[in-house]
C-alpha cells in the first residue's frame, strides 16, 4: 500500500477527532445548548479543543501525505512525525484543554509537539523538493 503510514496516522486522528466531537455533543446535551457555549466553561474548552484540532491536523496530515508520496522521506521519519502529531493532539485536546483554560503541561507539550511536527515536515518537504529540482 503506497500511503500506508499516512493512512494509519490519519485513521488514528479521525478517531481522536470523533472523541473530541462526542465530548462537545455530550456537553451540549447536558447543558441544553444548541449553538455557542451558553456561558459554560467546560463546553467552551471542549469546543476549543475540537476547533484547534480541526485547525492544525489537516495541514499536518497533508504534509505527511506529501512526504510519503514523494518517496524520499524515510519511513522512520514519517512514523516519528505521525507519533508527534498524535501525541501532541492527545496532550493538547484530551489532557490540556480538558483540564484548564489556562496554561498546563498537557497544553504546552501538545502545542510544542504539533508545531515541531509541522516545522520538521516543512523542512523535510523543502529539502525533498529542492533536491528533486537540482537532480532534474
Amino acid at each position: 500500500m503506497p500511503v500506508a503510514i499516512s493512512l494509519f496516522y490519519t485513521s488514528l486522528l479521525v478517531i481522536l477527532y470523533l472523541v473530541l466531537s462526542l465530548r462537545v455533543v455530550a456537553l451540549r446535551r447536558r447543558y441544553h445548548v444548541g449553538v455557542g457555549t451558553g456561558g459554560h466553561e467546560r463546553l467552551e474548552l471542549a469546543m476549543r479543543a475540537h476547533a484547534n484540532f480541526a485547525e492544525y491536523v489537516p495541514l499536518a496530515l497533508l504534509m505527511m501525505l506529501g512526504l510519503e508520496l514523494g518517496g524520499t522521506t524515510p519511513d522512520g521519519l514519517l512514523h516519528l512525525l505521525g507519533l508527534m502529531l498524535v501525541a501532541g493532539r492527545v496532550l493538547h485536546g484530551l489532557v490540556g484543554l480538558n483540564l484548564s483554560a489556562g496554561t498546563s503541561p498537557g497544553r504546552f507539550l501538545g502545542t510544542l509537539l504539533t508545531w515541531l511536527m509541522l516545522i520538521v515536515s516543512a523542512i523535510a518537504g523543502l529539502v525533498a523538493v529542492v533536491s528533486w529540482w537540482l537532480a532534474n
